[in-house]
């Protein structure tokens, strides 16, 4: 494509409908609610919300009224839930116009969009944060009830339902999500015992969703979940989904686009940052800090090139990256993969498909997965959809 790097993400549907499989199976008699927020997390949020309501999925998540236009633009007629609310009246009118749910975090976001619902010819339904432990966003435990109340008495609005989001539920043991749920539920009571119905309850993330029952039958007044990066096939944490039964929905792929000998002691890259000790070759690909590697990677990354692992050496530059290849059998135009599914195309010697994960790799660069993929997907990186693996 005219404008674009020669460098690739696929994203493998099939394995985004599996995952979306197993959160349902996981969730039980709860609903769905997919996160699909940040482009769908460097995916392509209209491609993968196309996917999610194909295979059932209602309700989806977003954060911005933009990123939920952009998706009614798309044909995506789900249930929109957006998380971070409503910045102005501009913004409530087109919530109300375009159906969508909005988040209220505090007294005054619930004036503004009850001010527009007030204009509109049908209440417009809403939701609300509440702040358990987090302390980023949302109503505090102890002004919650009142916020509630409001709500449920004002006519323009209809509340939809409330949760709450967790802190730490990727902790290997379960006490700190364990006390944010037991606040949530307590103020939930109080709410009821005043006969406010707060509509659907959620709070399981994906790392909630995979530790299983200690979270999960903790909330029983829970009707949905809302799992995010577990869609992607991505692990919260190391202590998760050891079975691996996530199956990695993008795989990053750039190619050889040059190759050079390199003697011993002989500098690779910007401030000479890497000399091998023996003689080698050096493989140029043509994908940088531009298009989503993190310069952190320098010297410490890795990609799947010729049917192995091979040494990101040198520094990531803003267009390339250099890999040492030693003596093995690369060619100009062999494909290397960065992070995901490494398949027997380009240069990968006949192998069986292999992988490279995400979270490794966000590892070497001393970052989380959830960063890598929302920096691929620019202007310079395509994206390619398999729909059937």
């Amino acid at each position: 494509m005219i404008g674009r790097r020669p460098s690739l993400a696929i994203i493998d549907l099939a394995a985004l409908r599996s995952n979306f499989a197993l959160a349902q199976r996981l969730a039980g008699a709860r609903e769905v609610i997919g996160v699909v927020k940040a482009d769908g997390y460097g995916h392509g949020a209209a491609a993968v919300a196309r996917a999610l309501c194909a295979a059932g999925c209602r309700r989806l998540a977003v954060v911005t009224v933009g990123e939920a236009a952009e998706l009614r633009e798309a044909g995506i007629a789900a249930s929109l839930l957006v998380l971070g609310g409503l910045g102005d009246s501009r913004e409530a009118t087109l919530a109300s116009e375009l159906e969508l749910t909005p988040v209220v975090h505090h007294r005054s976001g619930l004036e503004l969009v009850a001010e527009v619902a007030r204009r509109a010819e049908r209440p417009l339904p809403i939701q609300i944060e509440v702040d358990t432990g987090m302390r980023r966003m949302g109503v505090s435990a102890e002004a919650a009830v009142e916020l509630l109340a409001e709500a449920a008495a004002e006519p323009s609005l209809q509340l939809a339902g409330v949760f709450t989001h967790f802190a730490c539920s990727d902790d290997p043991g379960p006490e700190s999500a364990l006390e944010q749920i037991a606040r949530f539920r307590e103020l939930l009571a109080v709410a009821r015992q005043r006969g406010i119905e707060p509509g659907l309850v959620h709070a399981d993330n994906s790392a909630a969703l995979l530790t299983g029952e200690a979270l999960s039958a903790a909330l029983p007044e829970a009707g949905a979940v809302r799992p995010g990066l577990m869609l992607y096939g991505v692990r919260p944490a190391p202590q998760l989904d050891r079975e691996r039964r996530l199956r990695p929905v993008m795989s990053l792929h750039s190619h050889v686009a040059a190759m050079r000998p390199v003697a011993a002691g002989e500098p690779v890259g910007y401030g000479a940052t890497y000399r091998p000790a023996r003689a080698t070759r050096v493989a140029t690909l043509p994908i940088g800090y531009a298009d989503g590697v993190p310069r952190s990677l320098s010297n410490r990354g890795a990609v799947w090139l010729a049917g192995a692992r091979r040494p990101l050496v040198g520094r990531v530059s803003m267009d390339y990256i250099t890999v040492d290849v030693g003596d093995a059998p690369v060619e100009l135009g062999d494909r290397a993969t960065l992070f995901g599914i490494a398949d027997s195309a380009g240069g990968d010697s006949g192998t069986l498909p292999a992988r490279l994960p995400v979270e490794e790799q966000a590892e070497a660069a001393g970052t989380i997965a959830y960063e890598l993929l929302v920096r691929v997907g620019g202007a310079r990186v395509a994206r390619r959809l398999v729909a059937d693996g």
